[in-house]
């Protein structure tokens, strides 16, 4: 492979990368079982801090956890990926809005800044997260408004919702990988 060939193909899989971070974000925001497996490998470990294990299990634990987070907002800034043939090594920053029951009652917001540390593997022609590390850096909680979602959203429409419903899945179709 010559050196043009390289870059182009070096290119590739950074983005695909970027790709498979992006469809993590959507499958925790809008609780898209499959889109969540689809950007993790079987078998891979996962520390969240309130979970630590497997990826499957993370995702069995995720998909019982996020149905009381009334609202989800995962956003990506700063992703670095060191290429290691069939490995990466990857950090992406981040920035979790969350509106959840609190430990004492009542709703809380979360505003949560931090980095995951990845392990990204190549196996055939998709990369996907192997090993997880999620490092916090920041975290903000405070006391939800009482306002309804219909007094907080008034006449902003449409709304996210959990999949299938979210308005995304009418532009990108039922397959979500």
């Amino acid at each position: 492979m010559d050196s043009c060939e390289r870059r182009i193909s070096e290119f590739w899989d950074r983005e695909l990368i970027r790709d498979c971070l992006y469809r993590y974000c959507r499958g925790i925001d809008r609780a898209d079982e499959a889109m969540l497996r689809s950007a993790c490998w079987p078998g891979g470990t996962d520390d969240h801090g309130a979970y630590k294990g497997t990826t499957d299990g993370f995702i069995d634990w995720a998909m019982q956890t996020l149905p009381q987070i009334e609202r989800g907002i995962h956003q990506l800034h700063n992703i670095l990926i060191e290429l290691r043939g069939d490995e990466a090594a990857v950090e992406s920053y981040f920035t979790a809005l969350q509106r959840q029951p609190g430990g004492e009652g009542g709703l809380v917001e979360l505003v949560m800044h931090g980095r995951y540390v990845d392990r990204f593997e190549k196996r055939g022609d998709e990369w996907r997260v192997a090993d997880r590390l999620v490092v916090f850096d920041w975290v903000e909680q405070r006391p939800a408004p009482d306002e309804s979602e219909a007094e907080r959203f008034a006449h902003r429409k449409s709304v996210g919702r959990p999949w299938p419903d979210d308005p995304v899945y009418r532009v990108f179709g039922a397959g979500r990988q």
